[in-house]
């Protein structure tokens, strides 16, 4: 295993953020990598934050098959976005239109360039003034601390959802073993262009999507960070368990870097077998406050990814 260090992607962050704090949120990030060598065909990108006008956007990429489709998302998406004419004014709307825009122009290169052939899922939490966006096309996850309590920002696009099911249903595609087309395991995603009877180049919809979900809500006083986390985190985190353990971390030191090496070290501890990825992004610059956030006891003996599917399955 082979932990990449953050500290000089972080600072970037800090750099483009200080505005931003004079804006409106005094937002500290941090994020951290970590690499499985058992898993040498997958690759996570993230970004940066980048400086747009009141806007800062915190993208993560989960590839598979191959880096390519992770590289030319991280490169592509965040300028389609923001030279967009109605950006800022009309964020949905622009946002849902990069994603299908940048995966369409991958698809292109790759009829130029076969070896480039992948795919990657892609989440990018964008804030704008007091607005939180996430927009989110595969099962990396955003989570958002509101009072010590989890909400989930985003949904994880898997073949066990029912919604996702029956959308795949309707335009031809098949659940096969948990796979989507017997291939992949996830039902959003951008690029793949190379797999069979998955995406239709002529504008028709395919039963992968690239099309995200969006959630936008209003930051409050008692929204306390955002966890940001590709799958890997995911299969042994429940949305609760991170933030709890986070807010743990951050009453110790207050060190969001270090919370991020902390919930890497922790998912490793855990049995976690991916490619690991987390960003977070804290609204204060204190830590949060000692709160008791009531919960029902439960006794459980399957994983977190066990849960959240079955989860997924009863919300459909």
């Amino acid at each position: 295993m082979c932990v990449q260090d953050g500290e000089q992607v972080d600072e970037d962050m800090e750099k483009n953020v200080v505005d931003n704090r004079r804006m409106s949120w005094p937002l500290h990030c941090g994020l951290l990598h970590a690499h499985m060598d058992d898993r040498e065909k997958d690759s996570s990108f993230r970004t940066p934050s980048n400086q747009i006008s009141v806007a800062n956007s915190f993208p993560v990429f989960d590839g598979h098959g191959g880096k390519s489709a992770a590289q030319f998302v991280r490169d592509h998406l965040p300028r389609v976005i923001v030279e967009d004419a109605e950006f800022p004014l009309e964020l949905e709307k622009v946002v849902t239109k990069s994603f299908l825009e940048t995966d369409a122009e991958f698809a292109r290169t790759c009829s130029i360039e076969s070896s480039r052939s992948s795919g990657t899922t892609a989440l990018t939490a964008i804030i704008f003034g007091r607005s939180l966006l996430v927009a989110n096309a595969g099962d990396c996850r955003a989570v958002l601390s509101r009072g010590g309590g989890a909400i989930e920002m985003s949904k994880d696009h898997r073949p066990l959802c029912i919604k996702e099911r029956t959308r795949i249903e309707s335009l031809g595609g098949y659940i096969d073993d948990g796979y989507l087309n017997g291939q992949l395991g996830v039902t959003r995603a951008l690029g793949d262009w190379h797999l069979e009877g998955m995406k239709e180049i002529n504008g028709k919809c395919g039963p992968l999507s690239a099309e995200p979900e969006l959630k936008l809500i209003t930051l409050s006083k008692e929204d306390e960070f955002l966890i940001i986390g590709s799958d890997g985190i995911w299969d042994v985190f429940l949305s609760q368990n991170a933030v709890d353990f986070a807010r743990r971390r951050l009453q110790e030191h207050n060190d969001v870097k270090q919370c991020c090496k902390e919930i890497i070290g922790e998912a490793i501890k855990r049995g976690a077998t991916d490619n690991l990825t987390v960003v977070m992004i804290c609204f204060h610059l204190e830590p949060p406050p000692s709160v008791v956030v009531e919960r029902p006891r439960v006794r459980r003996s399957i994983s977190a990814e066990g849960l959240q599917n079955l989860k997924c399955l009863l919300e459909g």
